[in-house]
């Protein structure tokens, strides 16, 4: 069952945690490209929660929670959100573009919070996501070649497997979240490597793959696994099993920000004035429904002492 204290606001701790795990998130697109040039994607996801599942399983128990809800989150968040979504950066779509179209999430996670949970949406954070969602738009409508349909489908697909992921993480309630992303990966590595093996060539390609691939991939696969994996996700996990779905979920609206910098930094990627302003209301949007409870609690503190 999900924690029995769920505050209207962050406490600033959570906030900051909050935006180390977005920096993660965000900056992992220039990693998952620069990775891509050394293995073919479901191999990439593969290797990347075999090693976030070993060692580390000999290390930490089990959580409490059922082995279906392992399961459901391991095959969501492995395959559905991050196969899927290596998948449309390798020839599919830009990192930053994917950076923005993966925020789907927020809709499906609210969504899927409203149905189970029965969470209610307030005014407020409807007007903050609607905020957000106008500078999203703006960036969507700029694709370029680099960008196709199916891209674009398949980085949305992955958002709605990763609404599918918070959702069942939060209904396993208040558990060790890293022992349960640890574990959870298991039920990710057999169905990716899989599809690798049906789809990416076969065992002669793949161990050619894997014996030619530089250092510095290898290291990218190692920072997939504990950076973004262990630590990022066991951390969100822990997040939402705080707070209202609503209130967190639009954290990762800030991947973009971090996703459209790191790419022009290390890839080049041009950031014109139009990449700015959604950039702007994407903040806005974020800033709104993070603050505006304590805002309004203390615009009405200033009244009734008035």
């Amino acid at each position: 069952m999900n924690s029995p204290h769920r505050s209207s606001h962050l406490p600033l701790s959570h906030l900051l945690l909050a935006l180390a795990i977005v920096a993660v998130w965000g900056t992992n697109f220039v990693v998952i490209k620069l990775c891509l040039a050394s293995f073919p994607p479901f191999l990439f996801a593969a290797l990347r929660y075999t090693f976030a599942f070993l060692p580390i399983v000999f290390f930490v128990p089990r959580p409490k929670v059922s082995w279906g809800n392992l399961c459901v989150y391991g095959v969501a968040v492995g395959v559905g959100q991050f196969g899927v979504l290596y998948y449309a950066i390798n020839g599919h779509i830009s990192p930053g573009l994917a950076s923005l179209v993966i925020q789907t999430q927020v809709f499906f996670t609210i969504g899927f919070a409203m149905f189970f949970a029965k969470e209610r949406l307030r005014l407020y954070q409807i007007v903050a996501v609607s905020v957000a969602m106008i500078g999203l738009v703006i960036i969507a409508v700029h694709t370029d070649a680099s960008t196709t349909v199916f891209g674009l489908a398949l980085v949305v697909l992955a958002g709605f497997c990763w609404g599918i992921a918070n959702t069942t993480s939060r209904r396993a309630g208040s558990i060790n979240m890293f022992s349960y992303v640890v574990w959870a990966s298991a039920f990710a590595i057999p169905p990716l490597f899989l599809i690798s093996f049906i789809f990416e060539g076969g065992w002669d390609t793949l161990s050619a793959s894997m014996a030619s691939a530089p250092i510095g991939a290898w290291v990218g696969v190692l920072w997939q696994s504990w950076g973004n994996t262990l630590f990022g996700y066991a951390a969100w996990g822990w997040l939402l099993s705080k707070h209202p779905a609503a209130l967190v979920a639009p954290a990762p609206l800030l991947v973009p920000i971090f996703g459209m910098g790191a790419s022009a930094f290390f890839l080049s990627e041009p950031l014109p004035a139009w990449k700015m302003l959604a950039a702007g209301l994407v903040i806005a949007g974020l800033l709104v429904n993070l603050f505006w409870p304590t805002l309004k609690g203390q615009i009405r503190k200033q009244f009734s002492e008035t």
